[in-house]
């Protein structure tokens, strides 16, 4: 019986949880955890736990350093931050230059004060603020205080920034996309996420669901 923490490689459209649900079937065993959920919308790195022994662990993984390769679309906002919600485009007089996205970007990195986004699932008076968004009630989502490691810009062509970004935990790339587009001027979503790296794991060394069906 197949039991340990594995990096499962999240496919793009699976929620978290569905991964954690589509692996208990091939691998027969009901105790299977996972540490950090990542949106329907990303991909890449699930740290799994297969085993009461494990899941108990993972709080371990969810604790390190994470990294992420993400595409950012200026020149709209997002109801949900990402490529998911009702996009609101803004009138552009000036497009940012290179250089004044590497200068404003210099201001997210270390320990900052971040927004999670509405449509998470931050528990508001024991209920997930996206479930209350989706009935129309919006909370107040508070700041709290998150650490950017590091932030390196891919490529850039208008309207879209890739960057590569290190954190610690507890760290919303779409707040990063949403709030380094209004520092901008221009606003800013998430269009497109790839965790690379939780820890020592790698997205080039994590399995995909059918291939660990073959273990």
């Amino acid at each position: 019986m197949i039991e340990g923490i594995f990096p499962i490689y999240k496919e793009k459209g699976l929620t978290s949880n569905r991964t954690i649900q589509e692996l208990k079937k091939i691998v027969g065993k009901n105790k299977i955890g996972h540490a950090g959920t990542l949106d329907p919308l990303a991909e890449g790195v699930l740290v799994v736990g297969i085993g009461r022994k494990f899941t108990k662990e993972l709080h371990k993984e969810e604790a390190k350093e994470k990294e992420y390769l993400a595409v950012i679309h200026l020149g709209a906002t997002s109801s949900t931050d990402d490529e998911e919600g009702t996009k609101t485009l803004r009138e552009i007089k000036q497009r940012p230059s290179i250089l004044e996205i590497r200068r404003v970007i210099g201001k997210f990195v270390g320990e900052i004060e971040q927004k999670p986004p509405v449509f998470s699932a931050i528990k508001i008076k024991g209920r997930e603020a996206y479930k209350l968004a989706r009935r129309g009630e919006y909370p107040e989502m508070k700041a709290r205080k998150v650490e950017i490691k590091k932030i390196k810009i891919v490529s850039y062509a208008w309207p879209d920034l890739k960057i590569r970004v290190i954190t610690a935990p507890g760290v919303y790339i779409r707040s990063l996309a949403r709030d380094l587009g209004e520092a901008l001027g221009t606003g800013g979503y998430l269009r497109s996420l790839i965790r690379t790296r939780v820890g020592n794991f790698s997205a080039e060394k994590s399995f995909t669901l059918s291939e660990f069906k073959e273990k």
